[in-house]
């Protein structure tokens, strides 16, 4: 058996960033008591989901007041650490060089990035969200992220001593060809810290970690905020752990809650083995560029 403990932690996230420093580290030491491996944040754990918080928050990973309290708790638990995301600012950015935004080359940029912690409390990978969050649903949301973040351009997967992991952001997990080349890269779990909305989330939220799952016959994990519904932007929570054949492991409600999953990855051989979707694929017919 190839078990591991994984934390879901479902924060409730306000517009205080120390005091949601303070709630992540309680988190974090809370999942190393239940025996987890890997606790997992929110996406935009530091602060409110809106984009003029995203500026008001932000913080380069070099001078980082939350990231270097992640890092510290992480080494001090010996527990790994996916710091779900925070607005990340770099200045006279030349990384966009090439990319879709080349006339704001050189210039200050803030993406959404995830950064994924050891248990020394080392970076060994981040992610930058690759697909920006700008929706109209006629009557019921209207959000644009790219008012204020840029795009990452990079495919994330990381190599830890239990799992090959591959990491996106929110809406990152409807594109089926990024989840599609983490799995061909190795990728035995695919982790996507999210903030679905009120309209999105009982629609979607549940459908997209299923089918990810199953489309690539991995475990799929997503975790949000809490719902806090005096907030200008209403989280559906629900953090959820999918397992390779698709079925439903864990799903939380709305409210703040840690839940400490296991997984035995042992589950992905078997399925792959039972019905060999990856193996039957038509390559010939059809192919993913995995750069």
């Amino acid at each position: 058996m190839n078990k591991i403990k994984i934390a879901l932690c479902q924060m409730n996230v306000v517009d205080n960033k120390e005091e949601n420093i303070k709630k992540a580290i309680e988190m974090i030491k809370d999942a190393k008591k239940q025996n987890a491996i890997l606790a997992i944040l929110p996406e935009m754990f530091n602060c409110p989901y809106e984009n003029e918080k995203f500026i008001e928050y932000e913080e380069t990973l070099d001078d980082s007041k939350t990231l270097n309290e992640i890092s510290k708790i992480a080494k001090e638990e010996n527990i790994y650490v996916l710091a779900g995301s925070i607005p990340e600012l770099v200045i006279n950015d030349k990384e966009k060089e090439g990319s879709l935004s080349d006339s704001k080359n050189n210039k200050d940029s803030l993406y959404n990035t995830s950064v994924f912690f050891n248990n020394n409390g080392e970076i060994i990978g981040k992610h930058r969200k690759v697909h920006l969050f700008d929706i109209d649903v006629k009557d019921k949301i209207s959000f644009k992220e790219s008012d204020t973040l840029s795009p990452g351009n990079e495919i994330t997967v990381i190599e830890t001593p239990f799992a090959t992991i591959g990491i996106g952001i929110c809406y990152d997990i409807r594109f089926v060809e990024l989840s599609r080349i983490m799995a061909l890269k190795g990728a035995e779990l695919l982790i996507f810290p999210g903030a679905f909305n009120m309209t999105t989330g009982p629609a979607h939220w549940q459908l997209l970690f299923r089918s990810r799952a199953l489309d690539n016959q991995v475990f799929a994990i997503g975790v949000a905020p809490a719902l806090d519904k005096n907030a200008n932007y209403n989280s559906y929570g629900h953090s959820i752990a999918i397992n390779p054949w698709g079925e439903l492991i864990e799903e939380l409600d709305y409210e703040e809650e840690l839940k400490v999953i296991e997984i035995d990855l042992d589950e992905i051989k078997k399925v792959r083995e039972e019905i060999p979707v990856l193996k039957n694929r038509r390559s010939d017919l059809y192919e993913i560029n995995e750069k």
